[in-house]
């Protein structure tokens, strides 16, 4: 147990009828089971549970009409004195608690107190330091987009997450979209960003990307950045953003939390968690395109989402046709890849290890490419000139490949460059984990270190390029082949052989035109129209128009309501405290937890002066 005078409440009160020592500290909520109680059992384990005050949802009195008649089920309602007047001697606790897979869920407590002014002293205190953590949202702007997924969204979060935003005590604006970019466009002129504390996106990733874009642009725009220009220097976001998932596969939110659970997605937002999270900005030459926070591809998943907006009557099945059809079809596109590796960095990308809750790869490479961010400015003097022809390049040899446990490192402007043919071009800026794939694309990829996952699947037969997607769902390494390469960067470019011009790109992409389902005849002779020339790039589930990009990495630009996926332990040992030896060893463990945190993460409430153990509110 903690040491007396660190205590703010501590008092004898009973769950169920049963007696607990309960006590209140700054940062924790513990009851213990009496050993002297009525209905102590010598060969029951011990009930000790703590609950961490940041993670407590609300507190409330409890009222129970006296001689109602009612079976005593701890569901109090209103207790009347003997004079008639209410006497309210009960209080519920709604708090986290821990389940299997990373899910959270809103569990409560009852205490019943002697009296109703101890009852009243400890729900003052428990709301006091409740307010006295700034972090939690009080303020929320909330976009739903009814028509993501299985069209659930707006009954996902009347049902499941505005009581909780309701128990908690937050007041939320709630936007329904009409229309494609609704929300990018209202956050872009119209939304007062400074009356709230947060932005919450219901719906799958496209809602996600819309907020972010919408974000990001009034961001840059309030601090006059231009936008146009890839080697500016992009200001982060203050505002955090929240995900409740009512997509179809929710990639992000599974990648911070661990699952696509709403209810957990709203806890996170609730406690006011802070995950920072790297941006990737694309643009063509220098023309801004978009942001990306997950996924660019180029080549496979670039067709294949080209093909699937073709198909968008079919829902989410349309993915499984698409990807099986691109597969088939087996497209192979030349072009040129230049990046700049990631210097002086911790892990690599085929390292064991994932980005978790507390990641120390993301605290160390994220401050040095902080540090860094000036250094990797290119032609910065030269108006923004678009530098492909420019700077230090290092050809690479196509058939090269990383070692395993390698960094690759090189100075300032120093670029490495690939030519050849191409399956794949992918960028991962996180795992890309879903519950089909739940490695993801790049299961050591961080979140916030400042750095993306470039992938290179070269050209191959179908069934070797089949054992490549098929590692993405077992065990096996999907880099471990030999034509298959990944480099930890800060920045890439690409070029494709055959440049087409913007608006012949854009007719391909509208075009319904014929594809071949087998191989090609004339690879090497694509004027005569039997193969595709260009792919298109997936940017986050959006295509782009252009082939030919310059992608930057900007290190924690923007923040969600997340922690990162919590270590599996964390979950056993907080589900099930009384697997636990003792009181101290809980309280040890979540002491060891709590300095884990990541720096941006949640601060430490404000410190209170200790009160006396013999004062008149510790009893």
């Amino acid at each position: 147990m903690e040491r007396p005078g660190r205590l703010l409440l501590l008092s004898e009160l009973c769950v169920r009828s049963v007696a607990f020592d309960v006590s209140l500290s700054r940062s924790l909520l513990t009851w213990k089971r009496q050993a002297s109680s009525p209905v102590y059992r010598p060969f029951r384990p011990s009930v000790n549970r703590v609950v961490p005050v940041s993670e407590i949802i609300s507190v409330r009195e409890e009222q129970r009409m006296n001689g109602s008649g009612r079976k005593d089920d701890c569901s109090w309602k209103k207790i009347k004195g003997g004079d008639g007047s209410d006497c309210r001697q009960a209080f519920t606790v709604l708090y986290v608690e821990r389940c299997r897979q990373h899910h959270w869920r809103c569990a409560e407590v009852t205490f019943t107190c002697p009296d109703g002014v101890l009852c009243q002293t400890w729900v003052r205190r428990i709301r006091e330091q409740l307010a006295s953590i700034s972090t939690r949202p009080r303020n929320l702007l909330v976009y739903i987009n009814p028509y993501g997924g299985k069209r659930q969204g707006k009954r996902i979060y009347e049902q499941k997450v505005a009581p909780l935003f309701a128990q908690a005590g937050i007041s939320t604006h709630v936007i329904v979209t009409d229309y494609a970019n609704h929300a990018r466009d209202h956050l872009k002129t119209e939304a007062e960003l400074s009356k709230v504390d947060g932005v919450v996106s219901v719906g799958g990733d496209g809602m996600f990307s819309e907020i972010i874009h919408g974000l990001v642009w009034r961001t840059q725009i309030d601090n006059g950045v231009d936008l146009n220009c890839p080697d500016e220097d992009l200001s982060p976001c203050s505002l955090r953003i929240g995900i409740i998932p009512a997509g179809s596969t929710d990639c992000i939110c599974f990648a911070t939390v661990g699952t696509n659970d709403p209810v957990t997605s709203a806890l996170h937002i609730i406690v006011g968690d802070s995950q920072p999270m790297d941006v990737c900005s694309v643009h063509h030459h220098n023309m801004f395109l978009r942001y990306s926070v997950s996924l660019l591809g180029y080549g496979f998943y670039g067709d294949m989402l080209t093909d699937s907006e073709r198909k968008r009557w079919m829902g989410p099945a349309r993915y499984d046709i698409s990807g099986l059809k691109m597969f088939l079809t087996h497209h192979c596109y030349e072009g040129t890849v230049s990046y700049l590796p990631a210097r002086d960095i911790i892990g690599t990308p085929r390292d064991a290890g994932r980005c978790q809750y507390g990641c120390t790869v993301c605290q160390h490479n994220g401050q040095i490419q902080s540090e860094r961010a000036e250094k990797y400015k290119t032609n910065q003097d030269s108006e923004c000139e678009y530098p492909m022809n420019t700077g230090s390049v290092v050809p690479v040899d196509i058939r090269s490949h990383v070692s395993v446990g390698v960094c690759v490192s090189a100075d300032d402007g120093e670029w490495r460059t690939i030519r050849g043919k191409f399956l794949a071009i992918n960028a991962a800026s996180m795992s890309c984990a879903c519950p089909r794939s739940p490695k993801g694309l790049s299961p050591a990829a961080h979140l916030a270190d400042g750095t993306t996952d470039l992938i290179l699947v070269r050209k191959c037969s179908r069934f070797n390029f089949l054992r490549h997607l098929l590692r993405h769902i077992n065990k096996n390494d999907q880099f471990d082949l030999a034509f298959v390469e990944v480099h930890r960067v800060v920045r890439f470019r690409f070029t494709p052989r055959y440049c087409q011009s913007d608006s012949d790109l854009e007719l391909d992409l509208l075009e319904n035109g014929k594809r071949q389902i087998f191989s090609h005849i004339c690879r090497d002779h694509p004027a005569c129209g039997c193969t595709r020339t260009n792919s298109s790039w997936n940017c986050d589930g959006e295509i782009l128009t252009h082939t030919a990009i310059d992608v930057r990495v900007h290190c924690r630009l923007i923040k969600l309501f997340a922690r990162g996926i919590e270590e599996p332990q964390v979950f056993a040992d907080l589900s099930n405290p009384c697997s636990l030896k003792g009181s101290d060893d809980v309280l040890e463990h979540l002491t060891r937890e709590a300095s884990r945190r990541h720096p941006d993460q949640m601060p430490e409430p404000p410190q209170l002066a200790p009160l006396d153990v013999k004062g008149a509110d510790l009893l």
